[in-house]
Order: C-alpha cells, then sequence, then structure tokens
C-alpha cells in the first residue's frame, strides 16, 4: 500500500486500503481476460502484455491519488513528477509479479494437463495392444479343432464330438468374454490349459501327452490370461516331428518372489540359426509381458540336452488383494 509523506489517520486508511485491493482486483481480472485475447497473436504477444502492463499501472496509480485526494476531503492536488514515478513504478513492479506469477502457474497447469493427456493416450494405446495380443487367436487352432470335430462325427464318434464341441466352445467363451486387462489366478490359468490340451487331445489322441504341475502355495497368484496357451500352441504347430508322440510338461512354481513357469517339449527344439522362425507364440507372449510388467519379467529358452525345448517365464509374485 503506497501512502501520502504524512501518516494517513485510519479513517483514510482503511477505506482507502479497500478500495486499492478492490481496484487491484478488478485489473487483474481484466487483465486475465485481455491476456487470453492476446496470446491469439503469436509474434505480438510480448509487445502487447507489456503494454497492458504499463496502462494496468497508469489506471491503478491514477485511481488510488483521485480516491485517496476524495478521501482526505480536501482541494483536488496534482501528482508532481516524483509521487507519478514512484507509484506508477510501484504499480507496475506489483502487476509484472503478478503477470510473472499468472504465467508460472499456468504454464506449470498446462505442463500437468500435457502429461496427464500423454500418460492417458499411452495407457490407452497400452490397452489397445494388449487386448490386440489378447485376442490374437489362432486360426489354424480353430480350423484344426473344428475339422477334428467334423472327422469324429464322420467316424460316428459322437459323444467324443460334442466333448470336444463343448470344449471348444468353453474355451472361445473365455477368450472371448475375459477381460484382457485383468489379471486370473493362477490356478484358474492351469485349468484354461487344461480344457485347451484337451480340445488338441481331440486332435492328436495317443500322439500327445501332457503334464500340468502346480505347486500348491501359488494357485492364488495373479497372472495375465492366457499366457500360456501361445507357447504350448507354438510347440504343437513348430516343434512336433512326423511319427511322434510329443511330451509337454508345464511346471508352475514359487522361486523367491517370483512366479516361475517352465513349458518343455520333447521335439525338434529351436533352430540356433533361425531364431526368428519360431512363430507367433514366442513374439506375442513376449511383448505382452513386456507390455505388462515392464523390465520385471523374462522369458529365457533353450534346448535340452536329451532333445526338444524349454521356455521358461519368470515374473513378479502378485496376489489378490484381501477384502476387509
Amino acid at each position: 500500500m503506497i501512502k501520502l509523506p504524512s501518516e494517513e489517520p485510519w479513517q483514510v486508511h482503511v477505506p482507502h486500503l479497500l478500495l486499492d485491493v478492490s481496484s487491484g482486483f478488478l485489473i487483474t481480472t481484466a487483465l486475465h481476460a485481455l491476456y487470453k485475447r492476446a496470446k491469439r497473436l503469436d509474434k505480438l504477444t510480448a509487445a502487447l502484455h507489456a503494454g497492458l502492463v504499463i496502462l494496468a499501472s497508469l489506471l491503478w496509480t491514477q485511481f488510488k491519488w483521485f480516491s485517496l485526494q476524495a478521501l482526505y476531503g480536501g482541494a483536488w492536488e496534482p501528482m508532481s513528477w516524483f509521487d507519478f514515478g514512484t507509484w506508477t513504478s510501484a504499480s507496475f513492479t506489483m502487476l509484472a509479479t503478478w503477470t510473472a506469477g499468472y504465467y508460472g502457474i499456468k504454464s506449470y497447469l498446462d505442463n500437468v494437463e500435457q502429461r496427464e493427456k500423454a500418460e492417458r493416450a499411452t495407457h490407452l494405446a497400452k490397452e489397445a495392444q494388449l487386448k490386440m495380443l489378447r485376442y490374437q487367436l489362432n486360426p489354424h487352432f480353430m480350423f484344426n479343432s473344428i475339422n477334428a470335430v467334423c472327422t469324429l462325427i464322420l467316424k460316428h464318434e459322437n459323444d467324443r464330438a460334442v466333448d470336444m464341441l463343448e470344449q471348444l466352445c468353453d474355451f472361445l467363451r473365455y477368450s472371448l468374454y475375459t477381460d484382457a486387462l485383468k489379471k486370473i489366478s493362477l490356478a484358474e490359468e492351469a485349468a484354461l490349459l487344461r480344457t485347451y490340451l484337451e480340445i488338441e487331445k481331440g486332435r492328436f489322441q495317443t500322439s500327445l501327452d501332457v503334464s500340468i504341475d502346480t505347486d500348491s502355495d501359488c494357485d492364488s497368484a495373479l497372472i495375465p490370461p492366457l499366457l500360456i496357451q501361445p507357447l504350448v500352441e507354438n510347440v504343437l504347430k513348430h516343434g512336433m516331428q512326423a511319427n511322434q508322440k510329443m511330451i509337454i510338461a508345464v511346471r508352475f512354481s514359487l522361486t523367491n518372489k517370483d512366479i516361475q513357469i517352465d513349458v518343455t517339449d520333447n521335439g525338434k527344439g529351436f533352430d540356433e540359426q533361425h531364431k526368428c522362425q519360431r512363430g507367433i507364440g514366442l513374439e506375442n507372449c513376449q511383448q505382452r509381458l513386456r507390455l505388462t510388467y515392464q523390465d520385471r519379467a523374462q522369458l529365457t529358452t533353450g534346448n535340452r540336452p536329451e532333445g526338444g525345448a524349454w521356455v521358461r517365464i519368470q515374473i513378479p509374485q502378485e496376489r489378490p488383494k484381501s477384502i476387509s
């Protein structure tokens, strides 16, 4: 608050202070509206802002001087150049500080908004990519399963055909209607994997032997749905040799704070000379792990000394939140 050289009585000081604050509020409100309009002129924005602050400072100074003269009730006295310079400089400093604070806060809020928009866009893109990977049902699996049902019908093995159709419907219903972003228990994943393998056994019959072992202490652990099915499908599509009985073993276990999943087979193994030709199963699984866990999950592969291949997945252990 700027005062005349003499001390002001409270009858003058308080009303003048209220008028000063009110006029300052109105001036900054007007500046706020004018700044929005000035923003549209990119090249002239800085000059316009400086001109607006100077003009507002002059108006504020004149208002404070006239209001103070009126409260004293004396004859109107013109401002000296010293008073004019002092009061206008103070007004300009205050409005320039307010302007800097206004744009500082606005810039911060704009940056926060832009970051939130970028995070939302990234999150939506991640969700879309996960759903795409999750719903990437292999058409060969569908064709082969339906063809196997038709073969059973032609052989008049209607009971087996009905069982296989029911299992196929259960598997597809779960695949299509389960939230691709919601993790399920390891016990559910194992049950779903058994359903899938029962369908495949309908095709391969005695040529396929599968074992799924799960440690009891990791049944409630959470993992992405249908994470292992593409790996097993990859084995059946790329790992089987002619006239071979394929043996696949899947084991879920806990190691320290991680869930470890091992998939082994006695098939062809990985062709180390052509690592890129391993089917979409591994690539699909790797992308889902990267999107879900970033760098906190690992997928490693190799060939077994006795023949066949192995795939190992390690993911952080998660448990469902207890409901109190």
